[in-house]
């Protein structure tokens, strides 16, 4: 793994999980290994199943070394979490930023699902880490959050195209729209990958009916 900027191991409010940053190059190097080994038990055995003294030993780190970082297990699979919804969060932003039309909305949303269920296949991973924080309730809250601020990237991207457009459903339709496209994902890289296909083309045929509707397009 390449050596992380410091800026990795924050969340997207700015304060990170992380009980201390690492601020040498040896230190980041080791939380990386501490992550990425996470990362390798959790797509093993899934998050339920992950402990610290087995990721301490899996990472070469003393237990000690380890909580120095991460008060417990659920910074672990926060910062994990939050390192995967910046990256949805990018890829919702990049491919919204160059619609200039209402008409050209649903072919950019499109392909942004097309796009945000490959990341999903290329990184199975956040499956298992995604369950592991729908069982913690402060992740459970961090976790739609998320989800509320990719929502209002959908939403003001309607209203910037739509200026005339109900701006409570509006609203409404976006929040729903990204939860059911995070939970479709989920679903999807759970699926053999022919049943996980149509899944996604549903919720795309689903999403594009839902937003000709409530854009009048």
């Amino acid at each position: 793994m390449a050596e992380a900027r410091p800026e990795t191991l924050e969340t997207a409010g700015g304060a990170g999980p992380l009980r201390r940053m690492p601020t040498q190059k040896r230190s980041r190097e080791r939380v990386e290994r501490m992550l990425d080994c996470a990362t390798q038990l959790i797509s093993e055995n899934g998050s339920d199943a992950l402990r610290m003294s087995e990721l301490a030993e899996k990472a070469g780190v003393s237990i000690g070394s380890l909580y120095q970082y991460f008060p417990d297990k659920a910074a672990i699979i926060l910062t994990l979490a939050e390192r995967y919804n910046a990256m949805g969060r990018d890829c919702i932003r990049d491919e919204l930023a160059g619609v200039e039309s209402i008409e050209d909305l649903p072919e950019a949303f499109a392909g942004l699902i097309d796009i945000y269920y490959a990341m999903f296949l290329a990184e199975p991973v956040m499956r298992d880490i995604w369950s592991g924080t729908q069982a913690d309730a402060a992740l459970r809250e961090i976790d739609l959050a998320d989800s509320r601020s990719n929502a209002a990237m959908l939403e003001e991207t309607i209203l910037r195209l739509q200026p005339g457009a109900d701006r409570a459903e509006v609203a409404d339709t976006a929040f729903l729209i990204i939860n059911l496209g995070e939970a479709t994902m989920r679903l999807a890289i759970s699926l053999k990958r022919e049943e996980g296909d149509r899944m996604v083309s549903a919720f795309k045929r689903m999403v594009l009916r839902e937003l000709a509707r409530v854009t009048g397009a």
